[in-house]
């Protein structure tokens, strides 16, 4: 079975253009070394059936059944990456083809590079497929639910092993440094064989471009500096992120925020994430316009969405980037004590962004999410972050993705989710403890559902409601009044100056 997995890898790689006809003999020569075999049948063999993840999943099973590999969840992951380098060009090759196709179109140039991510099991597809997902109906519009079930658990060997190595490794210094691509993995750290990088020139500085491996929404990419240093919000960060949607206007781009609570979980590592898809906050409304006096060229707006969103407009990205520069600086020192904002307590900021890039025919589009970190007695987690009430459903951090409306909920909720069907449903009486209080509130509003169908039908569009309240509590300004108030300062702010 092991040889008819080999050769349907082969021709599976072979017809998704990974490989050619004339490189299998070499490349199966790869696959018999790593996987220390001393002969190889020499008669045609008949290959057996399967996806390429499917076939490197088994080619896998038997490595650890031969004890080639211990049944660890790290071991596996580096032989499934070496495997799959056999089959991948090198890095300028690489290169080479995604700029011969970016000369035809932006758009050529990321569908290879994006097939090429996904046909090598670099972006894992059959991970991928575990998570639960699908969209609830909002007063927002449609917002994307997910429940993460694609990252694989750590097994007690596993967990065993990284406590007993040394944590002083430093090499790469983080999991989104370019030193990555290539990089065998270890106990501890991810295998990223057979991960490749685009290199981008942006304001002058060379930056890559890559697919994340647990991909949330199409085309889920990630833009990181080639150099290691701290995430950053300022003038140049709107300038990059305009720069690439004019380099490929077909995708999005936006940045985590740059403080811990309010931030991505990875600030270590200055970066972006971008992609091809069409985000509820992408269609939302605008609420008003007003104007930024300053820059009279620039249309501003505050957009009808659960967090505080300015959405600014122009045909001219500097100008654009010199507006959003004036809203950022005004709101870094902004406080307004009656809505709980603080810009610094002591020596601390708590004010930044999250600003999301796209464009639209001819205009280029900022959207700035304004964000604030401080927390207090009633809500040490954050002010604005989900408050206590709705960490039943979402404790973490509200990033980039959920900002832009899609919930990246935790894999716990799979089970407890489904024992609210049934107490809906009446067949048991008891959930999770930490969903009891949610479950009786929906028992008593919907009644009994005696249809486990329709109770799931019910919960997960209260479940979007729920991801509608995570979103408004981490919203700085609650109504339009306070909203209002900041424009009018921030108007006053930048003609004096």
């Amino acid at each position: 079975m092991i040889y008819s997995d080999i050769e349907a890898l082969l021709e599976q790689t072979c017809q998704e253009g990974l490989i050619k006809e004339r490189d299998k003999t070499y490349v199966r020569n790869q696959v018999i070394h790593l996987l220390g075999m001393d002969n190889y049948p020499m008669h045609k063999i008949l290959t057996s059936e399967g996806s390429i993840p499917d076939l490197v999943d088994r080619i896998i099973d038997y490595a650890v059944n031969e004890e080639i590999i211990d049944n660890v969840l790290d071991e596996k992951e580096m032989l499934a990456a070496s495997l799959m380098d056999c089959f991948m060009p090198r890095p300028s090759t690489v290169q080479t083809l995604f700029d011969h196709y970016y000369d035809e179109s932006p758009e050529k140039a990321t569908n290879y590079f994006y097939n090429l991510s996904k046909n090598s099991n670099y972006i894992q597809m059959n991970r991928i497929k575990k998570n639960i997902s699908y969209k609830a109906q909002t007063k927002y519009g449609e917002m994307d639910i997910t429940i993460n079930l694609s990252k694989p658990e750590k097994d007690p060997e596993q967990i065993k092993r990284e406590r007993m190595i040394k944590q002083d490794v430093s090499y790469p210094a983080c999991v989104l440094c370019k030193e990555n691509e290539g990089y065998a993995g270890r106990i501890g750290y991810p295998a990223r064989s057979n991960h490749r990088l685009i290199e981008l020139s942006l304001q002058d500085e060379t930056w890559y471009l890559q697919y994340s491996p647990y991909v949330y929404y199409e085309e889920h990419s990630i833009v990181l500096s080639e150099e290691h240093r701290d995430m950053k919000i300022n003038e140049e960060a709107f300038a990059r992120l305009l720069e690439f949607v004019e380099q490929f206007p077909h995708y999005f781009i936006g940045s985590n925020a740059d403080l811990p609570i309010v931030g991505g979980s990875i600030l270590s590592h200055d970066h972006y994430q971008a992609g091809r898809y069409t985000f509820a906050m992408t269609n939302a409304e605008e609420k008003y316009t007003f104007s930024i006096h300053a820059h009279p060229e620039v249309k501003a707006a505050v957009l009808n969405w659960p967090l505080s969103v300015i959405r600014l407009q122009a045909s001219d990205k500097e100008k654009l980037t010199a507006a959003a520069e004036s809203i950022y600086s005004f709101w870094y020192n902004y406080d307004d004590s009656n809505a709980e904002i603080l810009a610094y307590t002591d020596k601390t900021r708590h004010n930044t962004i999250t600003p999301i890039a796209r464009k639209r025919d001819d205009l280029y589009e900022i959207d700035l999410v304004l964000r604030n970190n401080r927390t207090s007695a009633t809500h040490p987690l954050g002010i604005f972050h989900p408050h206590a009430d709705v960490h039943h459903i979402k404790k973490e951090n509200i990033g980039l993705i959920e900002v832009m409306g899609l919930a990246v909920l935790p894999p716990r909720l799979k089970e407890e989710l489904e024992t609210i069907y049934k107490f809906l449903a009446g067949e048991v009486e008891e959930v999770d403890p930490a969903q009891q209080d949610w479950a009786q509130e929906l028992r008593d509003k919907h009644g009994f559902l005696h249809n486990l169908e329709y109770a799931e039908e019910v919960v997960r569009k209260e479940l979007g409601e729920k991801f509608v309240r995570v979103l408004e509590d981490a919203g700085v300004f609650k109504d339009d009044e306070t909203f209002q108030r900041f424009i009018t300062k921030l108007n006053q702010k930048v003609v004096s100056n």
